[in-house]
């Protein structure tokens, strides 16, 4: 018996992998969360399966469930949006699955920053731009964040930020971010991204908020920083195709040299 944790993507039943729909559909028993993933993800699961929504369940309850598909001998499928390595809530899962001696496995997923990305038609990594990306949060009630991981400490880099559960704290993120990358720093707010009703929001760090507000998105969302974002044209193309720069897939060619 084996639990397998898939990431179902960003929400587009299609951004599923092969290998994550090839497991569902595998598995006698599948956990997923209906909050953030969608039905048509775990639709391809046998019609015999256990299929059931955790949104409403708590740790204990889940892995109630999966204990019970042990006793039955039967593979778990555990599908979580996104991808599981990035706010999944697996790490805790995993504990128990260990302390339990449960196999496991994890089939990674597209995980939402992608398809923000996609959404927004750009790279996030432009050459003398920005070749780096922080992906974060903020401090809630329910989780705290660990001393020094805070905006002002990222924003040191002025690279790209990816702000995730974060949308209700757009004034503190001004307050933390403006100091560092100037209160017309490009922004852009994806809401649900990949969804039918993915919404994209294009501002600057003085002007995001209200338009937020005026689109009412209050949850759900996904928040990207930096100089990147905005409509960079003046920027040097990247050596992975310059003719002038050799590597061992490409051998440059010798100036007098016959064909």
């Amino acid at each position: 018996m084996k639990v397998w944790f898939i990431g179902a993507g960003p929400g587009d039943p299609d951004l599923l992998t092969l290998k994550g729909a090839k497991r569902i559909a595998a598995c006698p028993v599948c956990l997923y969360a209906g909050s953030l993933v969608p039905a048509e993800v775990v639709a391809g699961a046998p019609d015999s399966a256990l299929v059931m929504d955790t949104a409403p369940m708590t740790l204990e309850e889940t892995h109630a469930q999966i204990l019970a598909a042990r006793d039955r001998g039967e593979d778990v499928a555990r599908v979580h949006s996104g991808d599981p390595s990035l706010y999944g809530a697996i790490a805790e899962q995993i504990r128990l699955l260990n302390r339990d001696g449960i196999d496991f496995e994890i089939i990674p997923g597209v995980p939402a920053y992608t398809a923000a990305a996609a959404a927004l038609k750009q790279e996030l990594t432009i050459p003398e731009i920005a070749q780096s990306i922080v992906l974060t949060r903020m401090s809630m009630q329910s989780t705290g964040m660990p001393e020094g991981e805070n905006l002002s400490n990222f924003a040191i880099s002025k690279t790209t930020i990816a702000i995730h559960l974060a949308i209700r704290n757009l004034r503190e993120i001004e307050r933390q971010l403006i100091p560092h990358y100037g209160a017309d720093c490009p922004v852009a707010v994806i809401y649900r991204a990949s969804w039918p009703d993915e919404i994209v929001l294009r501002g600057t760090l003085s002007d995001i908020r209200s338009k937020v507000r005026d689109a009412k998105i209050t949850r759900t969302a996904l928040i990207l920083v930096g100089p990147a974002l905005g409509n960079v044209t003046e920027f040097k193309d990247s050596a992975l195709y310059d003719p002038a720069e050799e590597h061992i897939l490409r051998v440059k060619k010798a100036a007098n040299s016959q064909t």
